[in-house]
């Protein structure tokens, strides 16, 4: 008998797979942060390693992923409405196989949810492929051998390839760089569902991103639940910095952004980084959370307001025409009609690009749940609620009527109708038309509509050239 060696042993038993399930296909539901989304690209590049092909619609799926979120009651409930709404369906067809995964899970063992779902096959903690990957490979017949070093093999090859349903569509891509979050904010769930912090190793990071751009991405986002905590829990480790430099050399990549940031850990070294290297963004995303010193102390943050606001002033110096996000939350348990007003008038001052807002929602497990009252009416959450969002809706317009008259570098990344849209290196939505295909290139608009939300212009045919 012919020597056959592991490589090629490997891939006959991968076919072996493929082979037995051909035709099968599979579903994936994602809801919540761009980590999630991340997360389902590996999971559909692993299931598809395995000969799965994707599908639209739920019911014709052999397979169901439900990627979750928990950050909010109202992701938790809609989670919770997606899963429900299958259990009809596992009954008419008890081979379907149905994966819980992500915060709705968590990184412990969660009895109660394996109760409360016993039509569940799979339960998987966020960002772990595994038990999916593994029951697959035990559930099929003939048995493979050493299923446990081939998932592993499959996860790791996972990570580099985009899935069907983004391959040669996709321009953009998500990398996670750090897993889990080690700086508990007393309202927040994340640290107790995703574990503490794991700081991937940069020659990893720099792998995945190197296959990516090889795919035809142009463009990554690194991700962290605190990414400029990246490296922060290896001895004398890497810092955010030092893998933005890691990467920018990539060729194909044209352009990296990074979320999200927390205040304390946006360094002069950062923000010097991204002014000087040409393919980092110039957008960043720091949430302050709350404009009152008392509020942001009970949620723990480790920042004051003065100290955020000199950081915002860091950021316009050293980095021209930044383009700056935040988020706040309103309705925090004890938060004063002052003390709002406080956040309000911040927001008015400074005048940020994007603020992402939300009201408080109490998780079980949080400190802010355990010590703390949600005194706040929904009513009132609710009005403070829509007092930011007008004041923000305001000045998002003033920001973009600004643009208009202006050529902007647009990263086209698909279309909806019969507009080309894309995002400016500040991360703007453009809008604009021509018959040409331009996905994927960077195209020079000039702006001549401006609306809240995005922008419409006209492309030339170079960044500097004549329409």
């Amino acid at each position: 008998m012919p020597y056959i060696d592991y490589q090629t042993m490997y891939a006959i038993q991968i076919r072996i797979i493929t082979v037995i399930i051909a035709a099968m296909k599979y579903y994936i539901w994602t809801s919540g942060c761009q980590m999630n989304v991340a997360d389902s690209r590996r999971v559909a590049s692993a299931l598809e390693r395995l000969g799965y092909d994707p599908t639209r619609q739920a019911e014709n799926a052999d397979v169901i992923v439900l990627n979750t979120c928990v950050v909010r009651q109202s992701a938790e409930n809609r989670a919770l409405g997606r899963l429900s709404s299958l259990r009809p369906l596992k009954k008419q067809r008890p081979d379907l196989v149905i994966n819980l995964m992500g915060c709705l899970v968590g990184v412990k063992d969660n009895p109660k949810i394996r109760k409360a779902f016993p039509y569940v096959d799979v339960f998987s903690a966020p960002s772990d492929l595994k038990p999916l990957i593994q029951y697959l490979m035990h559930s099929r017949r003939p048995p493979i051998s050493d299923i446990e070093t081939k998932a592993d093999r499959i996860i790791a090859e996972s990570d580099l390839t985009m899935p069907k349903n983004g391959k040669n569509r996709s321009v953009s891509a998500y990398v996670s760089v750090i897993h889990g979050c080690s700086f508990a904010c007393t309202y927040c769930i994340i640290p107790y569902r995703r574990g503490v912090e794991r700081s991937r190793p940069i020659c990893e990071i720099e792998a995945e991103v190197r296959a990516l751009a090889g795919q035809g991405i142009h463009e990554v986002t690194l991700l962290g639940q605190i990414v400029d905590r990246y490296g922060n829990d290896i001895p004398d480790g890497p810092n955010l910095s030092d893998l933005l430099r890691a990467i920018h050399p990539i060729d194909g990549i044209k352009r990296i952004r990074f979320l999200t940031s927390h205040p304390h850990w946006m360094t002069n070294e950062l923000i010097e980084t991204v002014a000087e290297l040409p393919k980092v963004c110039e957008y960043v995303e720091v949430p302050i959370q709350a404009g009152d010193d008392d509020v942001l102390k009970r949620m723990k943050r480790g920042y004051t307001v003065d100290e955020y606001v000199r950081l915002i002033c860091d950021l316009r110096e050293y980095i021209p025409g930044v383009s700056i996000a935040t988020d706040i939350i309103v309705g925090f348990p004890g938060e004063t009609e002052k003390q709002f007003q406080r956040t309000y008038n911040l927001l008015a001052d400074l005048r940020l690009d994007v603020v992402h807002l939300a009201r408080y929602s109490p998780r079980p497990g949080t400190l802010a749940y355990r010590r703390m009252d949600d005194d706040i009416h929904e009513s009132e959450k609710m009005r403070r609620f829509r007092a930011i969002e007008a004041l923000q809706t305001q000045i998002s317009k003033d920001i973009h009527a600004s643009y208009i008259g202006r050529k902007v570098e647009v990263l086209v990344k698909g279309k909806r109708h019969d507009r080309w849209k894309g995002r400016t290196r500040t991360n703007k939505l453009v809008f604009f038309e021509t018959p040409e295909d331009r996905l994927g290139e960077l195209v020079s608009v000039k702006i001549n509509w401006a609306g809240a939300w995005s922008l419409r212009g006209t492309p030339f045919l170079g960044m500097s050239g004549e329409p």
